[in-house]
């Protein structure tokens, strides 16, 4: 009789098989050129919004080349760090895309972290100067980290800037950061400073619909690569307007969020990652240019990834089996 059972992977157990980060980025690449070329099914996210700010979305996404199939169910409630609660929480299943039946229901959240710093990366890859030496990290949470961390794995990162409306966390993002990237980290007390001298500018707080930005137009050096994980919660519409090449990971998301409510004053993207990864469209094209990657988080950078800590966790052994 066929297995009817299906692996579960909590939190500790999706930890220790992760990949590292380069493997996160290359499987990334991949599943963005597939979709650049037209090669995966991802329809927009459906959410609910049971508190003001709150998320909880709907994920699916099929990646032929990966054979990856699945659904992430994940929630964002800015209040819960309060009580104690990570920000983000959710599940990943993945099915087998011959039966449909669910192989595998693994946490979520370490997967979102640093799929979210790969997708920065990757985008950096193709906007961002190649000798970028200088970020600047509004938010210290675990995007910070994850961010942080995916881009000292592309480029020579020999100072940072941290902000955080906390300053105690970004003291801790200091300590521990420095330590695993080997670079000194600088804590900062006001945006402005994390922005004025940085070759890339990272924000990465909670995404809110009705912003109080405060990055400027004028803070922007010529060349700059920013990332906005927190769509454009930190960023004045002047600064975006004075960027010369905004690029998102999805063009149907990023119209199907300013249908309700988000990106009102943000200018339309010139390309999508999927684009320039396939190479349908240029990303930088000289060294004065402002560039913008604001990615607005996709199924298909969960699904990338998925399958490598299914894969890793069966050959280990490791995780619960459960009947269906």
């Amino acid at each position: 009789m066929p297995d009817r059972s299906f692996l579960y992977l909590s939190r500790a157990d999706v930890e220790q098989v992760a990949p590292g980060m380069e493997e996160i980025i290359a499987l990334l690449e991949t599943a963005f050129r597939e979709k650049g070329n037209g090669r995966v099914e991802m329809p927009p996210k459906p959410g609910i919004h049971p508190r003001p700010d709150s998320f909880i979305h709907a994920m699916p996404a099929y990646i032929p080349a990966l054979r990856s199939a699945g659904i992430k169910w994940v929630s964002g409630f800015p209040e819960n760090p309060r009580r104690g609660l990570p920000y983000v929480s959710g599940l990943i299943i993945l099915n087998d895309d011959e039966t449909g039946l669910p192989l595998c229901v693994m946490d979520c959240t370490w997967i979102t972290g640093h799929r979210t710093g790969a997708a920065t990366a990757l985008a950096a890859r193709h906007l961002a100067r190649a000798d970028s030496e200088v970020v600047g990290m509004l938010a210290c949470g675990v995007q910070g980290r994850t961010n942080l961390k995916a881009l000292a794995t592309l480029f020579p990162i020999r100072r940072v800037y941290a902000y955080d409306v906390v300053p105690a966390a970004a003291r801790r993002f200091a300590d521990e950061m420095s330590e695993k990237i080997g670079v000194g980290i600088l804590v900062v007390n006001e945006p402005r400073a994390a922005v004025v001298e940085s070759d890339i500018v990272v924000t990465s707080g909670p995404i809110l619909k009705e912003p109080r930005p405060v990055i400027e137009a004028g803070w922007l050096r010529p060349g700059v690569f920013g990332s906005a994980v927190d769509f454009d919660s930190y960023w004045q519409p002047e600064a975006l307007a004075a960027m010369d090449h905004i690029s998102t990971d999805d063009h149907a998301q990023f119209r199907y969020y300013r249908s309700v409510g988000y990106f009102q004053r943000t200018p339309d993207p010139k390309s999508d990652l999927g684009e320039l990864v396939a190479g349908l469209k240029p990303g930088r094209t000289h060294r004065e240019e402002r560039t913008l990657a604001m990615n607005l988080g996709l199924a298909l950078s969960d699904m990338a990834v998925a399958p490598a800590v299914h894969a890793r966790a069966v050959a280990k052994g490791i995780g619960t089996r459960l009947p269906l």
